[in-house]
């Protein structure tokens, strides 16, 4: 009994001594550092699975991961400070915490949060913003008939950082902090593509079958057709327990030079991508052009910046490991053969992941903290 108390408090201990102030603290300012905001145990698992693959190529410049969050989300971050202290990250990923009362009406102008984003802006080389749920429609003026809202919180903190670093049509006298550092990387997956258009101006379409299609039931928005669904609406109507979340679909690039002369993808490539959405752009917000489209052209699929060359994000998830490596085999249509994501995507559209890490990686590889 002695012993197991003795464990514990020490665990305690080595958890409560884990610093969530990484920039408040003595850091070096000499290193290079990639923010990753909302830091979930999950994203960190993520990120270090991209890394130990060399799809995320950092081992030239021994880049440091730094992620952050604002106190007063619902994610317990005690899970990943003992995500970091388990695995032995302690020397490439630190934590610090935004510690400001934010508010909605607060978001597009500079605030509570203000002094941390300029310190964590001045200090990193990019910024990373992951997937997640709806975000509160009345963030961009409209009222809430389609959303679900778990975590106002984050939503409002991940809406201020992107306004703070790319500015917004709804706060037009405000200067971006990319004007001070126009190389830096902003880039996101999913909800981190939906933050960027609402911070910078933009409205999101709240429910795709409902709002693009006109459907009302999951067997009606079955009927739009498999490639130009967005998540997986058999599993409400099947109990089929191999039945996938998602969709893999393709998309088609726009004559955006995006995809062509950075990520080096074919022009007429059509890749097959992991999707996992109902909501999508609807107004643009300023500055973002469109990449890419869904098959029939109704959802759009990736954006990058008309200003800032290294701000880009996507609607799909490209950090899924199941892509890259043969792990649970699924299905989307209860008819279909269970198989793993990486078998169903192909070699061509593998190598579309593995070049957009690519291009990903070498931005990160050319950043340079100071202007």
């Amino acid at each position: 009994m002695k012993r197991l108390l003795l464990a514990l408090s020490l665990s305690i201990l080595m958890l409560s001594g884990f610093s969530q102030d990484f920039f408040r603290e003595q850091f070096n300012p000499r290193k290079q550092y990639v923010i990753l905001v909302n830091p979930t145990a999950g994203n960190l698992e993520t990120v270090k699975f991209l890394i130990d693959r060399q799809l995320l190529d950092v081992r030239t410049k021994k880049v440091k991961f730094v992620g952050v969050y604002l106190r007063g989300q619902a994610y317990d971050f005690s899970q990943s400070r003992r995500f970091i202290e388990q695995n032995n990250l302690g020397r490439d990923f630190f934590l610090h915490e935004v510690r400001s009362d934010l508010q909605e009406a607060d978001l597009f102008h500079e605030n509570g949060c203000t002094p941390d984003l300029q310190t964590i802006f001045r200090n990193s080389i990019g910024v990373i913003f992951f997937g997640g749920p709806d975000i509160p429609p009345t963030v961009y003026g409209q009222e809430n008939t389609h959303s679900e809202v778990t975590d106002p919180v984050r939503h409002w903190f991940e809406t201020t950082f992107l306004f703070h670093l790319l500015g917004s049509s709804r706060n037009p006298g405000y200067r971006a902090l990319l004007e001070q550092k126009p190389a830096y990387l902003v880039t996101g997956f999913c909800l981190g593509l939906q933050t960027m258009n609402v911070a910078t101006g933009g409205t999101l379409c709240q429910d795709i079958p409902a709002l693009v299609y006109g459907k009302k039931t999951a067997a009606e928005t079955l009927e739009i057709g498999r490639a130009n669904l967005h998540r997986n609406y058999w599993q409400e109507i099947s109990s089929d327990p191999q039945l996938m979340r998602i969709n893999l679909h393709t998309i088609r690039f726009t004559d955006h030079p995006f995809f062509a002369k950075k990520v080096k993808a074919w022009k007429n490539m059509e890749p097959r991508v992991l999707s996992s959405h109902h909501q999508s752009i609807d107004q643009l917000g300023v500055g973002l052009e469109v990449t890419a489209l869904s098959p029939d052209g109704k959802v759009i699929e990736a954006v990058a910046h008309s200003r800032f060359p290294n701000v880009f994000a996507v609607q799909f998830h490209p950090e899924v490991p199941a892509l890259y490596e043969s792990r649970e085999a699924l299905k989307f249509h209860p008819d279909d053969t269970p198989l793993p994501y990486v078998q169903i995507i192909g070699k061509t559209s593998q190598k579309f992941h593995q070049k957009y890490w690519k291009h990903l990686s070498a931005v990160i590889q050319t950043a340079k903290n100071r202007p």
